[in-house]
């Protein structure tokens, strides 16, 4: 399963599983931000998802879809269409509770997590369930089709276009992802079941905005654009046919470098509990929301949960202020209030005055010093991109004027396979 992906989808009422090969993640050129959001909330999934925007052809969907191999597999009940997890009484639903209490034997099995893909054109019953007629007329008594939230439960949540799906899904959608829980009222027929899934969204802001409850529901946000420099637009277009014309040989090359982003997620996942934040992290953190005016507490958690799951990627002991720097850019951007003109850009500017000043002022205050950054002479965690471990081994971009962050040192490639 290291080479395809389990894809979910309904036709006629009947859920069906087949395989495809997806663009490996460790391939993909460039977005360093973008896979990083993903890793981070691969390690910590109660981070609460991303929200990915962007212009059309910069890899947005292509990434969202390369996550789920990297994920550990799931054990479940083998024939439980919610996906109940057989060691945690607290996801399983009723009906597998109720065996369990019957002293029934509960087949258990692994599986690969599940990327459920929710269309545009979906209705409310394939999202949250149906009675299924036929089997209800035949038993004598209502029977529910599981949905796609109840594919999703455990599993990852995509929804490309999301700016763009209509707002009685996105009621549905929000309900899930707050409670965890999917409750289904159909013709007298009442039934919950547990929905807790990675909710990733993808958008071109050029078509519309997100309503802000909608918005305010992913936890990380990041902006991704195009590469320019002519060397790496060449460098993506040869790597993508290469995938087009032979999947299979393409994948093979990089199913090293896809093991260890897959080693590297469960490590991360064992060390996450250690992982401690000292007392003046918590202070930069909620200044950080002060500063910025976002209205309520949740960016403070996520920020803490990615800051923590960045640590952990980076096989650390506990959060430093490069992490909380990278965590706040991913969870303030979007939950910063602004005027209709306001572009991504421009709030992402003002993002950066707020962190500066609220660092300089902590500064003043406490002394506070990293002699990791000082001794390398860096400031902010921010560096010239050097070793260009994104791009093709044969060249280089003049003048090194890309930057990048020490803190995704963790997507690193040790060898690149040779596109020749």
């Amino acid at each position: 399963m290291s080479t395809i992906t389990l894809l979910l989808t309904q036709k006629a009422g009947m859920h069906r599983l087949f395989c495809m090969h997806y663009y490996p993640f460790s391939a993909i050129l460039g977005q360093k931000r973008l896979k990083a959001a993903l890793l981070a909330c691969a390690v910590d999934p109660s981070i609460g998802g991303v929200l990915i925007r962007g212009e059309k052809g910069t890899a947005k969907t292509t990434a969202v879809r390369a996550l789920a191999p990297l994920l550990p597999e799931i054990e479940v009940v083998g024939d439980c269409p919610y996906s109940c997890d057989p060691a945690d009484g607290d996801t399983i639903h009723e009906s597998c509770a109720a065996r369990i209490r019957a002293g029934e034997e509960i087949e258990h099995s692994r599986r690969p997590v599940r990327l459920v893909e929710l269309p545009l054109n979906a209705t409310e019953d394939r999202l949250a369930g149906t009675i299924h007629i036929e089997k209800t007329l035949q038993r004598g008594e209502r029977s529910f089709e599981p949905g796609l939230l109840a594919a999703a439960n455990r599993g990852i949540l995509y929804i490309d276009e999301v700016n763009l799906l209509e707002d009685h899904l996105v009621d549905l959608v929000l309900d899930a992802a707050a409670s965890g829980v999917c409750r289904v009222a159909r013709e007298g027929f009442n039934l919950e079941h547990p929905a807790r899934f990675l909710l990733v969204g993808t958008m071109n802001p050029e078509e519309g905005e997100l309503r802000p409850q909608f918005l305010d529901r992913f936890a990380l946000s990041v902006t991704v654009h195009g590469e320019n420099t002519p060397e790496m637009r060449k460098a993506i277009v040869r790597r993508r046919i290469a995938f087009e014309n032979d999947p299979k040989a393409f994948i093979k090359l990089w199913d090293d470098e896809e093991q260890r982003l897959r080693e590297l997620v469960r490590s991360a996942r064992k060390l996450l509990p250690l992982i401690e934040l000292r007392e003046e992290i918590w202070d930069l953190l909620v200044g950080f929301s002060s500063k910025a005016g976002v209205q309520g507490h949740r960016s403070d958690i996520v920020m803490a949960k990615c800051a923590s799951a960045l640590a952990a990627l980076r096989g650390k002991s506990s959060v430093d202020r490069e992490e909380l720097l990278e965590a706040a850019r991913f969870a303030l951007p979007h939950r910063i209030a602004g005027t209709i003109e306001e572009t991504p850009e421009t709030i992402n500017g003002r993002l950066e005055t707020i962190l500066a000043e609220e660092q300089e002022e902590k500064d003043q205050k406490e002394k506070i010093e990293s002699p990791s950054l000082r001794k390398a002479g860096l400031e902010y965690g921010m560096v010239p991109e050097e070793d260009f471990f994104d791009y093709p081994e044969d060249f280089q971009v003049p003048g090194a004027a890309a930057a990048g962050s020490l803190v995704f040192d963790f997507l690193e490639k040790k060898k690149r396979p040779s596109m020749k």
